[in-house]
């Protein structure tokens, strides 16, 4: 086993786990999972079926990822951090099945602040922030910053997570890295 596993949790059968990966007290693993190398799973976290996790990811204690939630690489997962794969709920009418889960797509980079909660069929784009308690009920764009209920974007952030200051020819550079960005037309890239 190339991948730590603390003894109070549990993996089922058939799952891929990388090199590297830590799974923490109290986590649940469950059958077809696939989880990227150097991964770090806290304490209480449950991975459901079929669900594919990238590499470097960070998932913090008491994060439940559903069916139908794909993570690329590098996403951070905040405490407590809500994930949703049905639209309607209805004890009386269940939808406990595959064909019925709607799926949310959570691009490299991005970072979901604790107790927030993103509701299923929207993608997060690639290094956006979504703020401690925000709900996330549309698509973010790539470095976008998102707070408050419903989300709403205040401002952009780098690839390192640092707030960025556009300048009147809509370019900005990251405070840490160096890197620069452009703001164009509500679109920020990386030049």
């Amino acid at each position: 086993m190339s991948y730590y596993k603390h003894e109070s949790s549990y993996i089922d059968d058939p799952c891929e786990i990388g090199d590297g990966t830590k799974i923490w007290h109290f986590s649940h693993v469950q059958k077809n999972a696939k989880i990227g190398k150097n991964c770090v799973l806290g304490q209480n976290v449950n991975v459901g079926p079929n669900v594919t996790i990238g590499d470097y990811c960070k998932i913090q204690n008491n994060v439940s990822i559903y069916e139908g939630v794909i993570l690329e690489d590098y996403v951070f997962c905040g405490p407590s951090m809500v994930f949703t794969n049905i639209l309607d709920p209805r004890c009386k009418y269940p939808q406990a099945t595959s064909e019925h889960y709607i799926k949310t797509l959570v691009k490299e980079g991005a970072s979901i602040g604790a107790n927030a909660t993103i509701v299923c069929g929207n993608t997060l784009g690639k290094h956006c922030f979504i703020g401690a308690g925000a709900v996330v009920t549309k698509d973010v764009p790539d470095f976008a910053l998102i707070v408050g209920n419903p989300g709403k974007l205040i401002g952009w952030v780098s690839e390192a997570g640092k707030r960025l200051k556009f300048d009147n020819s809509g370019i900005a550079e990251c405070e840490r890295t160096g890197k620069k960005y452009k703001l164009k037309d509500g679109i920020v890239t990386e030049l």
